[in-house]
């Protein structure tokens, strides 16, 4: 009987549990919303989705900034005279020409490079050892018109040249801020590396203000910007252009153990440049602006003999006496951290400040001195010590000049001269030249154009006089020699 009893209640549980048990299933299954996880971490599909990368910099367009300045920028080829004269030295020599036959004929070295074009009539800017004493100019427009061009002026001091070009309504390459350039911005270099015409590369700003010692000049002024760009020989007198298509430099050198690009160009900050060639545009000569005092950069061993408490600045090494630095009241020993408000640290970034001013012009200067800052207002002076614009050499010849005919060169017997039209109040009147005298040699070297009789009278000693000779319109040889200083 038990045995009944127990059966019966197993089967009544086991019934109860069926019912419930369908009411279950019953209820999720109409209940489509609703779903039962079956595992803890669900399987994953096969199909994988990579994770978004992370947002980078986007890169400068400088499409328009090159296609802009391949049109600015010219292909410039010369020809330059060697070997002018195989003589002596001795004074006889000097006045009175070789002894004996010394004379060779001249040969032609030619060389190539690059310009930027800056107005619209045919001014073009570059290098001045690209035509430092050539005989032949030509340049080559992106368009490959050829046109011969002419010296307006050089710098030595800054190696920039103006020439010029007989054309009208050139595309100009627009003036930018090369003070404005910031570590790492993008530029382009423009120019014709070994001849292959209207190239563009592209690179950062790696450094400002850098002084490499490369001018030639008596009074140079370094403080080129070094960028990355590739820049190769044919480079020289070409651009350095912003994102924008502004020139902001003009390429000049390399440094490299090869003669070839290695990683470091240099390019004139057209900061320099821009006043340089309105100079020689307005006067023909630059007007050089100093301060009036010798400096120094600050480095660890200048500040502990000084005993200076950071190496910021430019020191005060001297003062000169009249200079416009002594009248204003800088000492000796003052340290010039700014010019007009811009900051220096290096004579490089001074010189470049102080390079774009001219003589009586007035700039602030910023000095620290004993610890306190001072500003001075200094009135800037030219090389001889005044505040007046100084005329380039040729202008006190005091004389107007014109080419010879070929007819002339025939019947006279020379190759080349430069004629006197017109003498006025200078140099020539004075030792009695006389309109229509050819000039065919000054110093012993022969010339054929006035920018040549510039090249050599510049070029020459302060203290050495000058000796011009050549031939009247009747055949008679004579010579003159005169002081440029007196």
């Amino acid at each position: 009987m038990n045995t009944i009893k127990k059966s019966a209640s197993y089967i009544a549980f086991a019934f109860i549990g069926a019912i419930i048990a369908l009411s279950l299933y019953s209820h999720l299954s109409s209940n489509d919303n609703k779903r039962v996880v079956l595992e803890e971490k669900p399987i994953q599909l096969t199909s994988y989705s990579q994770p978004a990368a992370p947002p980078q910099a986007q890169l400068p367009d400088l499409t328009q900034a090159a296609e802009k300045s391949v049109s600015a920028v010219v292909h410039i080829t010369t020809k330059t005279k060697t070997n002018y004269f195989n003589g002596g030295n001795d004074i006889f020599e000097y006045f009175f020409g070789p002894r004996g036959n010394n004379r060779q004929e001249p040969q032609f070295s030619e060389a190539a490079g690059s310009g930027v074009i800056i107005s619209e009539d045919g001014y073009i800017v570059t290098n001045n050892h690209m035509v430092d004493g050539a005989q032949d100019i030509d340049v080559i427009l992106n368009d490959n018109r050829k046109f011969t061009a002419k010296v307006i002026g050089r710098d030595p001091n800054t190696d920039i040249a103006l020439i010029k070009i007989e054309a009208r309504n050139l595309t100009v390459l627009p003036w930018g801020d090369s003070d404005a350039l910031k570590l790492g911005e993008w530029v382009l270099a423009v120019g014709n590396p070994f001849n292959l015409t209207s190239t563009v590369t592209a690179g950062i700003v790696s450094a400002k203000s850098r002084s490499i010692g490369i001018m030639s000049g008596k009074m140079p002024l370094e403080s080129f910007i070094q960028t990355d760009a590739a820049v190769n020989p044919g480079n020289s007198g070409g651009a350095l252009v912003n994102a924008r298509g502004e020139l902001v430099g003009i390429n000049t050198a390399i440094a490299s153990q090869t003669g070839s690009y290695s990683g470091y160009s240099f390019a004139i900050p057209v900061s320099i440049v821009h006043k340089v060639v309105e100079d020689l545009r307005k006067y023909g000569e630059v007007q050089r602006a100093l301060l009036g005092v010798s400096i120094r950069d600050i480095d660890d061993k200048l500040a502990k003999e000084k005993k200076l408490d950071r190496t910021e600045g430019v020191y005060i090494a001297e003062v000169f006496q009249g200079g416009g630095a002594k009248v204003a009241g800088i000492k000796e020993g003052d340290i010039i951290v700014a010019i007009n408000a811009t900051k220096v640290n290096s004579m490089a970034q001074l010189q470049e400040q102080v390079g774009k001013y001219r003589p009586g012009d007035q700039v602030s200067v910023k000095v620290r001195r004993d610890g306190s800052e001072k500003i001075f207002d200094v009135t800037l002076k030219n090389t001889k010590g005044s505040t007046s614009i100084v005329k380039e050499s040729l202008s006190l010849l005091g004389a107007e000049f014109g080419e010879i005919s070929q007819k002339d060169k025939d019947r006279l017997n020379i190759d080349q001269g430069v004629q006197i039209l017109k003498i006025t109040s200078g140099k020539l009147k004075n030792v009695g030249v006389r309109p229509g005298f050819i000039i065919t040699d000054v110093n012993k070297i022969s010339v054929g154009s006035v920018e040549e009789i510039k090249r050599v009278i510049s070029q020459s000693s302060d203290k050495k006089p000058v000796l011009i000779e050549g031939v009247y319109p009747d055949g008679k040889w004579t010579y003159y020699v005169f002081d440029l200083n007196e």
